[in-house]
């Protein structure tokens, strides 16, 4: 499974930032489709966090949370 992984800083503390991740509900997304539909996807979670600026983002195998 695939995920964007987003870098936004805080609009009033510049140096303030963090990783963000956001997973497709799809399984099957491939890195090239990841790039195009990661827009929209980004776009939604900047509107629900209008206090975060986007620095960069990328397209990545998504991490696997260890089951404890």
């Amino acid at each position: 499974m695939i995920e964007i992984v987003v870098s936004a800083c805080f609009v009033t503390e510049p140096t303030n930032c963090r990783d963000v991740r956001l997973s497709f509900v799809a399984d099957s997304v491939t890195p090239q489709q990841c790039m195009f539909l990661g827009q929209s996807e980004i776009a939604k979670w900047s509107e629900g966090n209008p206090n975060w600026k986007i620095m960069k983002w990328s397209c990545g195998q998504r991490r696997e949370i260890a089951k404890i």
